[in-house]
């Protein structure tokens, strides 16, 4: 599938002088392992031509449990988290299984620019300019074997670094799972960066899941393992309440969550709501994936 160049310029996605010196900023990035070398050309793709959220709201508004519950608690203890060095083991159904440091994992992949809406499951929306590379490009290096039906991803564990570990509010390690061709298709994205700029801790550094087309807990932060498994990986939202986050997780419209409806969303940064797309806007590139599942029942 061809993922189509921008049709807007970077001084529509935002004002920010410092993105508008995009350049000079990953050569700086490239310095600390975000390019495998200064001066790595950036392949630019956008999957919307939507204004991007700002930088501020979008590092200061995060759900990321592990720093806290509170919207405001990632920005508030993300600065705990140390991301070098790091690592991330892959295992499973795969012949090259194996644990590589973050160095050895971005080093293979150009970065790209891909603008994606993003969904929340409570009801709320962003645009974020992510900088990162396709998912499907990193799991084909490991080679997987045919009995590869699903990707299993793992966030780190560690309360000292991630005070919200300390409460049970959900099980630890915080667990998500994809099937292998959802994983594989072109817009699944591990990103490394938003807006120019390394990934900050409350956007889950160094490396997070970027699934557009589900909701925003698909979209795992802070990856260290990655797991190959011929059977549907349990998932920590669906251990803690399976009649509420399927493991499908697309964002429909037409389902409703069991205490509220999906069928509006506020862009932050915005008084009115708008209506939700399904898919989030992708049904184009993803629907296909789903064809005649009952999407009411593989919610």
């Amino acid at each position: 599938m061809l993922i189509k160049r921008p049709t807007i310029s970077e001084a529509q996605v935002t004002d920010y002088a410092i993105y508008q010196r995009r350049r000079e900023f990953l050569k700086t990035l490239g310095g600390i392992g975000l390019l495998s070398a200064a001066g790595l050309p950036l392949l630019a793709n956008a999957a919307t031509d939507e204004a991007s959220t700002p930088y501020d709201d979008i590092t200061q508004y995060n759900n990321f449990y592990e720093f806290g519950t509170g919207k405001e608690d990632p920005a508030k203890h993300a600065h705990l988290l140390k991301t070098s060095p790091w690592s991330v083991s892959v295992d499973g159904a795969c012949a090259k299984p194996g644990k590589l440091t973050l160095e050895d994992i971005l080093k293979p992949h150009p970065n790209q620019e891909r603008i994606y809406r993003l969904r929340c499951v409570e009801g709320w929306s962003m645009v974020i300019p992510w900088l990162g590379f396709p998912l499907a490009d990193l799991l084909k290096r490991f080679e997987p074997t045919s009995q590869a039906k699903y990707v299993r991803f793992e966030t780190l564990v560690d309360p000292k670094q991630m005070p919200g570990q300390k409460r049970q509010v959900l099980e630890w390690p915080y667990t998500e799972g994809l099937r292998i061709d959802e994983a594989m298709h072109p817009l699944s994205f591990i990103a490394t960066g938003l807006y120019g700029k390394a990934l900050l801790g409350q956007n889950g550094a160094p490396l997070r899941l970027v699934v557009p087309w589900k909701y925003g807990f698909k979209s795992i932060k802070s990856i260290v393992r990655i797991s190959f498994v011929e059977q549907e990986p349990h998932t920590s939202w669906g251990r803690s309440a399976p009649g509420e986050y399927g493991f499908y997780s697309n964002v429909n419209p037409d389902v409703d969550h069991p205490r509220w409806s999906q069928r509006k969303e506020r862009r932050i940064g915005e008084f009115r709501k708008r209506d939700t797309l399904p898919f989030n806007g992708y049904a184009e590139q993803v629907a296909s994936l789903y064809s005649g599942m009952d999407l009411r029942k593989n919610f």
